[in-house]
Order: structure tokens, then sequence, then C-alpha cells
């Protein structure tokens, strides 16, 4: 560094500028000040080094000391990462607190595994085989139902020259060595690091077949996402956005959950590391945290390391999906994470876009939710990312930016509404401005594994619900008294949909979660309804002589009175419907 040493030249938050430092690189990781803060370097001139610190740089002061890695910001990657909590820069929260207290102090540089526990190792390659990155070349038990595959890093190729035997390995011992084709010799281990900002390499971007299972039916009945796919859940304060992540992360069919806490407030993130620690997941029966990592970046937490949570987070997701498993990622919020650009970018002093947003914000929301997909890896196996980003508008305005220029980039929108959290209809999601785009994506696979006619009731029900939307305009202006009785059985039945079908309670046994067979079975009932209380109002029969039969309140309450392992009792409500019906014709 043409003999000076690089020195903190001036302070601005987490934005700091150095002086003497011509040998950094773009993107390198740094240590700055006597108490080694962590940075990253983000912009380059000929006399000064510009470098966002993602610490608090309270106490830091000109002249001191800035030292370079060689290398960028990394996460490391081995078995450990599961069951555990970080921060936005991969630093485990539970170790520094047994250290340090309930705050992280300045400089706190513990590594993010723990390097002296012991995995009990199964070697999967043997002296002389050829191995290229992606291979696994060992496995581990992680957790219970999670086996941890270290993989061949992606680029190298080459002959493995020794194996240790089969036994308990710390992450750092060597255990297998590889030759590549220039005679250089690499020594592998369990743990590896991976640069947070680069997506991991993949054989190839296949198609998307399959739909993420919620077991929640407004989702995937009405707006389904798909495995590999993205999604969007914006709403203002209040509808029910970290309890509609939380819900997604606890049913969902994937086989890993990364839950990313940006810019989130501390007591939600208490509460997801309660709930997921006392619930079993229906799967396997353990623990729902043996198959979940929480990167908690909170509010009160430097602004800058919120810009970083969001890639450690899609890159330990990138880590698992490379061994075959299907991921999950829960970031909740980006909105947050968009407020952390715009503050370090108005300590750049860049040029300030709309809102006070950067001019590359659609870019980096663009190049995050990309880092989703159904992918073949490099061994060969399929895994996915999927993608569910809360977004937090401010006073519920889905015009501002950072909701504008996500939905460029998502292909599901799952709009949560004020009015509907205030009426306790759970989820919030409002089926008029919500939307999927994967449903032509997903049809093949639904009539396949669910039922052929499942994608056409759900068109039903989805018109049900629009010409219900369109007759409460009159209703609004004239009332209903004027409506013709056929039009009244629309509404009717829409209510019926909405509070039966679309509205769930999250702390019902056999509401929480739906499989899709009931859901179906659900669906089916409330068309027969339709189609039989259609056929006797032509001829002639009040609708108000239906209503008085109970026939709708029996409907509504099939999510609490058939449980969802005895779908054989929906015969009995097609019976009900039918003697009803009669009896009523019977008597005209």
């Amino acid at each position: 560094m043409n003999g000076l040493q690089p020195v903190v030249y001036s302070i601005n938050g987490p934005v700091i500028t150095v002086e003497g430092a011509t040998g950094f690189q773009m993107m390198e990781m740094v240590y700055v000040g006597e108490k080694r803060l962590i940075g990253e370097v983000i912009n380059i001139s000929s006399s000064r080094t510009t470098i966002q610190v993602y610490e608090v740089t309270t106490g830091l002061h000109p002249g001191e000391p800035v030292s370079g890695t060689g290398g960028p910001l990394c996460a490391t990657l081995g078995p450990g990462i599961l069951s555990n909590i970080f921060d936005g820069i991969e630093r485990p929260l539970d170790v520094i607190a047994k250290q340090s207290g309930a705050f992280i102090p300045e400089g706190s540089d513990i590594p993010a595994l723990d390097i002296e526990k012991q995995w009990e190792t199964t070697i999967r390659v043997r002296e002389g085989d050829q191995i290229k990155g992606g291979d696994v070349y060992a496995a581990c038990q992680e957790t219970a139902i999670i086996e941890n595959r270290a993989l061949c890093p992606p680029g190298l190729t080459g002959t493995v020259v020794s194996v240790v035997p089969d036994g308990a390995y710390r992450v750092l011992d060597p255990l297998v060595v590889v030759e590549d084709g220039q005679g250089v010799r690499h020594e592998l281990c369990l743990a590896h690091k991976w640069p947070i900002r680069v997506p991991r390499p993949v054989a190839e971007r296949r198609p998307i077949e399959r739909p993420l299972i919620t077991g929640q039916r407004v989702i995937d009945t009405l707006f389904p996402v798909a495995k590999g796919g993205t999604a969007a859940v914006p709403g203002g304060f209040g509808t029910g956005k970290t309890m509609t992540q939380h819900q997604l992360a606890k049913w969902s069919d994937a086989d890993i959950i990364v839950y990313i806490g940006c810019g989130e407030r501390g007591n939600e993130m208490t509460q997801v590391l309660k709930e997921f620690g006392e619930l079993i997941d229906p799967k396997s029966g353990k623990p729902l945290t043996a198959r979940t990592v929480l990167i908690a970046n909170t509010s009160n937490m430097p602004v800058a390391a919120r810009e970083a949570s969001i890639y450690t987070g899609i890159t330990l997701a990138e880590y698992y999906r490379d061994m075959g498993y299907h991921v999950a990622v829960m970031a909740d919020s980006t909105s947050r994470w968009a407020e952390a650009l715009r503050e370090i970018s108005g300590r750049l002093e860049e040029m300030p876009a709309e809102e006070g947003f950067p001019a590359y914000l659609p870019s980096r929301i663009s190049q995050f939710y990309e880092r989703a997909g159904y992918m073949e890896n490099l061994n060969g196996t399929e895994g996915s990312v999927t993608i569910i980003g809360a977004v937090s508008p401010q006073g519920a305005d889905f015009s501002e930016p950072v909701t504008q220029n996500t939905k460029r980039f998502v292909r599901c929108f799952w709009a949560l509404d004020k009015s509907l959290a205030y009426a306790r209809h759970y989820p919030a999601i409002n089926w008029n401005t919500s939307y999927s785009e994967y449903l032509d994506d997903l049809a093949p696979w639904y009539a396949k594994n669910i039922s052929p006619d499942f994608m056409a009731c759900r068109q039903r029900i989805a018109n049900l619900l629009l010409e219900e939307n369109k007759l409460m305009e009159i209703v609004k202006l004239i009332g209903s008294d004027v409506l013709p009785d056929d039009q009244k059985l629309v509404i009717e039945t829409a209510r019926l949909i909405r509070v039966g079908l679309l509205q769930q309670n999250a702390y019902h046994r056999d509401d929480t979660y739906v499989p899709l067979p009931k859901q179906l079975k659900m669906m089916q009932v409330a068309l027969y309804f339709y189609d039989r209380c259609s056929a006797v109002i032509a001829q002639n029969l009040p609708i108000s002589e239906i209503l008085e039969t109970g026939l709708l309140d029996s409907i509504v309450k099939i999510k609490y009175d058939v449980p969802n392992d005895r779908l054989d009792l929906f015969d009995n409500y097609y019976k009900e419907i039918d003697s009803k019906l009669e009896q009523l014709v019977r008597q005209l």
C-alpha cells in the first residue's frame, strides 16, 4: 500500500473513509479501528476508500488503523447452522449472549460454527476417486431430521489422494485431500466459506412444476406459490405479515426454513424462537427448530448489517439447496432492508430517486429474488429455494417504490388488507387484489396428485368471489333488497366461501393446517350447495327459506367439525343439502 498504513479519515455513521489505502479491492472484507470492527469496501478512488461498517462505530476516531483480509465478506457453511440463531453477518447470538450478555460487543469475532464440537462423519469417497465441484465427499447427521452433506467446492476438479476413516471430526479437521490437474493439493473439511453476494452455481435452472404446500387454504387454493418460486406479502401495520410468515414457516412442506428477521422488532424474533422451539414438525415428530435457522438483525442492531442479513440468509439457503433439499426463505421485511439501503446511500451523498431510495433499488431487489429457483445441482440432485418476502409499505400505500418494484420481480402477490385484519379475518389476504402467476405451471401437478377437478373448482370459487365484489357495489348504492334471488345466492355463497374457506384459525388444531384433499372437499361442498340452491331458486323457491334451514352455518363449520383425517364425513353434508332442499321443494 505504498508503504502507508491505511487509517480512518472520516466517520459518518456506518460509512467511513480511509486514507492511505491503495491496495484494497471492491467488496473486500476489512477490519476497522483498534476494536477490529467488521466492514466491507464499497467505493475506491485514487486517494480514498469508502467502507461500510457492519457494527456500531461509536467511539471510533480518525487515525485508527484499517487492515484488509484479501477476500470478500463470506458466510461459513457447515454442520451446526440449523437450530442456531445468527446476526446479519453470521455471528452466533447464543454464544455471544453467554460470553457478553444481551448486546453484541464491538469487534466480536466469534466463529459462526462451533469449531470444537465433533460430528460423527461418514466419508463418501475413496482414494483414487475422481471428484468435481458439488460432489458429496462426506456426510454427518446435523439434526435428527437433516443430514449435512459436505460438498466439493465449485470449480475444483481432481483426484482424491487421501481420506480419513469414518469417525468423529471437528468442522475444520481435514477429511479429504484432492489433487487438481496442476498438481496442487486441496484439503477439504466439513466447513467452507462462500461470499454472501455471489450466487452459488448450479448445473441447470429447471421449470417450476410443483407447489409449495402451505396448508393455508387461501394460498394453496386461490394463490399458490411454487417450489422455487417467489412471493411478496405486502401489508400495513397490524395486518398480519409476520403471523402469515410464521404459519408458512411452521407448516410449508419445505425441508428447511431460513427465517430472516431484517429490521424487525426484537419481540417478534423472540416469538419465533419460543414458538418454533415448542412446535413439533408434523412430518418428523421432532421440534421445528431441527430444520430452521434464524437470522436476527433486529431494528436496534447496526443498519449496515441489516443490508447484509438478506444475503447471508439466501447464501445459507443455497448451501442446503445444493445438498438436494427444498428450502423456503422468509424475509421479514424487505422494506426495512430497503430503508437500510436508503440510509447508507444518503450517507454516501448519492443522488436519491423516488422517495429518497437509491436509484439502484430495483436492481438490488431483482438480484435478491433472482436467487430463488428450482435447480438441478452440480451433483445431479434437485433442490429449490423459495423466497417469500414481507413488504411493509408506510400507511399501507402499495404505490410506494419498494412494493411496486417487488411486484415487478415476484410472480405471487398476497396483498394483506387492513379492513380484513380489523374484522379478524386471518389470513387477511385480499382475494380481489392478490394474484398468482403460477396457476398454469402448477395445474398439471394438481390434476395428477389431487384431482383433475381441482383447478376447475378453484376457478369457479374465484369467479363467485369476483361476481360478489361487483354485486356489492350495487348493494352499497341501493341496498340488497332489489337484487333477484339468484344474485342474493351469489352473495350468500361468497360469504360462505369467505368465512368457511378463506378464513382460517391458526390456533385451532384442525384448522391451523389443512391438507389439499380436504381443501378440495370443502370447495366441492360449497359449489354443490350453490348448484343445488340455484336449481331450486329456478323453481321459484325464495332464498329466505333456504337461509332459514341453517345449511349455510352448518357448511361454514366444516373446517372445525371435520378432522383432517376423516374426509368420509363430507358425504353427510351432501346428504344434508339434498334432504333439506328436497323438503323445501315438496312444500312449494
